[in-house]
């Protein structure tokens, strides 16, 4: 882990692919940083026993320092109406946010204004704000057309937050690789 550096409100994107890591190295960079954490969980338990134990195994991993908002769509307004209640959110994961927008049939103008409205909200917080997010633009190309409109959701998302985000690290391998600040 790096050293704290004193530079806040923090502003960082976390990416990697499925099981890199990428998680428990936000959590980990946050816990040993902030004292006030709020996790905000875009997964949803939709009544599939699998994710529900994700789910469990997740609430598990974190100490008991954090406070936890379970929002799957309305990210930007959470944290604009949670700013300055903690020093920091950490938010997991912008991928499944995306998923959870294409499952209920959110055009793509709908869900690249949400991206806009949570852009406007990262760069206007008071308090720091960690994103988590999947890249998913090193696999094959998807052989769906609803599979490739996530993936050109998700790496376009991934995009415009990196521009905002003075801080980005990619994690493989539970290893992080700093791409910028």
């Amino acid at each position: 882990m790096e050293e704290k550096r004193g530079e806040y409100p923090v502003k960082m994107l976390v990416l990697g692919g499925c099981r890199s890591g990428k998680s428990r190295y936000a959590e980990e960079w946050v816990s040993v940083r902030f004292r006030e954490k709020v996790y905000v969980a875009t997964l949803e338990d939709l009544g599939d026993g699998e994710m529900a134990r994700r789910i469990a195994l997740h609430r598990q991993s974190r100490d008991k320092g954090w406070r936890t908002l379970e929002e799957p769509l309305a990210i930007g307004r959470l944290l604009a109406g949670h700013d300055g209640s903690a020093e920091v959110f950490l938010v997991d994961c912008l991928t499944m946010w995306i998923t959870n927008m294409l499952m209920r049939d959110f055009p793509d103008g709908q869900i690249e204004a949400e991206v806009f409205g949570l852009v406007r909200t990262v760069e206007q917080l008071a308090s720091s704000v960690v994103l988590v997010a999947n890249e998913v633009g090193l696999g094959l190309v998807p052989d769906t057309a609803l599979g490739r409109r996530f993936r050109d959701l998700a790496g376009w998302t991934n995009q415009q937050l990196a521009q905002v985000c003075p801080e980005v690290v990619f994690v493989a391998a539970g290893l992080p690789l700093r791409l910028k600040g």
